[in-house]
């Protein structure tokens, strides 16, 4: 069964709520509000909501989220709701909690929201409270930004392993911020950065904690996005409905979901030597280009990966499995994931570009895809854009959601 994605909205990421005077609530609800109308569908016409969201609890000590919209919109009073939660990866479990209720036939449309306010905190608070995705207790207990840390493990490893220039590394955040400018709703959009805030400047681009520098981190914001999935019957008559032919609406046509041990020292210490250090990583990844029927991650158009930081990129980039374990400097050498390029990556900014509210990422990936496939996304629209790749992951490539989005 064809689950369809017939648009949403997302909030501006460059926004801080708290200093706006307003919480939580209000920020998943300008989000909805906003996908209803941009949809034009009428509240009453959803029969679900499900919400991604990592750290309500610690950052704005509300848990019950699904509560907290309905609060917002009491014509949904009654209907069901859930909240769920993968680190970096929960938006993309509301979309396949979503997903599995429409191929049930339980439902017809279903919301999906994510959701995350996160700028309320000093850094070190924050990144305290973002700790709750690593094993507490058991790794990065010396770290001072337990991320940043254990992505640097990975980026030793790669180091050890393949060699990983550190110009390859600026090279990505340079691409995923110039993406960025393009997109009306990036975080970092209006930044000026000069060539030092990618150099080895330790006045301009410090090493934030071994071996990775600032301009290797994503930056988390306060962020929400709304999306709308359909069953097929919901889809024909909404198209009908508004003059549009159901071919142009895009789909989830195929997906991905795989999930290893949280410890990343055990997935380092288990990496295969003759294969991609992450066989759970390409794995998702394989399963969804093979329930979409595609033959492998070259007949995708555009890809929108979780660049958390920008070895995640780089090795995310691999295991798509568009080179070699060890080779993605290949693909930064020849352009070829540049916005004018053959396969353009992250063309919205990612997260490095476009910011980081993390429950929300999923969702919002989710949503470029709709819009580049739909021919929507304005200023960073890549032409003739027929399959997107995403990939969505939780923790240190713990949890992996992987989506193709067509038409």
């Amino acid at each position: 069964m064809k689950v369809y994605i017939l648009g949403g909205a997302q909030t501006d990421f460059s926004l801080r709520w708290e200093r706006m005077g307003r919480d939580i609530g209000e920020l998943m609800a300008s989000s909805f509000a906003d996908a209803l109308q941009v949809v034009q569908l009428d509240t009453t016409d959803i029969e679900a909501i499900h919400v991604g969201n990592f750290v309500g609890e610690l950052f704005s000590r509300q848990g019950q989220l699904g509560g907290v919209l309905l609060q917002h919109f009491p014509a949904l009073a009654g209907i069901p709701t859930a909240r769920h939660e993968a680190a970096c990866a929960s938006g993309s479990m509301a979309a396949f909690a979503a997903m599995r209720e429409i191929e049930a036939g339980w439902y017809d449309l279903v919301a999906v929201t994510g959701v995350e306010l996160m700028r309320n905190v000093d850094g070190k608070t924050a990144s305290e409270y973002l700790g709750a995705a690593a094993w507490k207790g058991h790794e990065a207990a010396e770290a001072n930004y337990p991320w940043v840390y254990l992505f640097s493990e990975i980026q030793d490893y790669y180091q050890n392993r393949f060699g990983v220039e550190s110009e390859h590394l600026a090279a990505i955040a340079k691409q995923n911020y110039a993406n960025a400018r393009r997109n009306p709703a990036a975080q970092t959009r209006q930044w000026s950065l000069s060539e030092a805030d990618f150099a080895s400047d330790e006045v301009q681009n410090p090493i934030v904690e071994g071996s990775l520098r600032k301009s290797d981190c994503a930056r988390i914001t306060d962020g929400s996005v709304t999306l709308f999935l359909a069953s097929e019957k919901y889809a024909k008559a909404y198209a009908a409905q508004r003059n549009i032919s159901l071919a142009n609406l895009p789909y989830i046509k195929g997906w991905g979901h795989r999930t290893a041990p949280i410890e990343l020292k055990y997935k380092l210490e288990n990496a295969p030597a003759d294969a991609y250090p992450f066989p759970h990583l390409h794995g998702a990844i394989q399963d969804t280009l093979q329930r979409a029927n595609l033959s492998d991650a070259t007949q995708l158009d555009v890809i929108e990966t979780h660049d958390c930081f920008t070895i995640s990129e780089y090795v995310a980039l691999e295991h798509f499995g568009l080179v070699e374990a060890g080779k993605g400097w290949q693909l930064i050498e020849n352009e070829s994931i540049a916005f004018s390029g053959s396969l353009p990556v992250n063309p919205s900014g990612g997260l490095i570009g476009a910011g980081h509210p993390v429950g929300a990422t999923g969702v919002r990936m989710l949503l470029d895809a709709y819009k580049q496939v739909s021919g929507t996304a304005g200023d960073y629209q890549v032409a003739n854009t027929n399959n997107v790749g995403l990939l969505n992951i939780g923790g240190s490539f713990t949890t992996v959601a992987s989506f193709v989005v067509g038409k």
